[in-house]
């Protein structure tokens, strides 16, 4: 597996010696919300828009969160969900949305950023440093 698969698969370990859980690193508890974040899109639109993304929900619960949403952006085209959000009006419903939360965006590249972004119609600009 690679290191993108078993982050977003973490949990909380515990140590051997003490039973005391120990703390996850700020990654991979930013990925575990990220999870969490697509799984919630995926109830909202199912709820609120009558959408049932079932293959959605099965390659995040295959793949993780992660990595589904890394998959999705790396596609030349959108993928049906999108479409089907993008016609109810919800793109805050799509992974595009998630993605460019501004806690998430850590997670991705810059190619990948501006893939979600351009997809919604956004300008994305990389923040500055210094």
């Amino acid at each position: 597996r690679s290191r993108t698969a078993r982050d977003d698969r973490a949990v909380l370990t515990i140590n051997r010696v003490s039973a005391v859980p120990e703390p996850l690193d700020p990654r991979a508890v930013t990925v575990i919300r990220f999870h969490e974040g697509m799984l919630d899109v995926y109830h909202r639109a199912k709820t609120e828009v009558h959408y049932n993304a079932t293959r959605f929900l099965e390659m995040v619960g295959t793949l993780g969160g992660l990595a589904a949403a890394q998959k999705l952006l790396a596609s030349p085209t959108v993928s049906d969900g999108f479409g089907a959000l993008w016609e109810a009006g919800r793109q805050d419903l799509t992974v595009e949305a998630v993605v460019l939360q501004p806690e998430f965006q850590v997670l991705f590249s810059e190619t990948e950023l501006h893939t979600a972004a351009q997809r919604l119609g956004r300008q994305y600009h990389a923040p500055t440093v210094g």
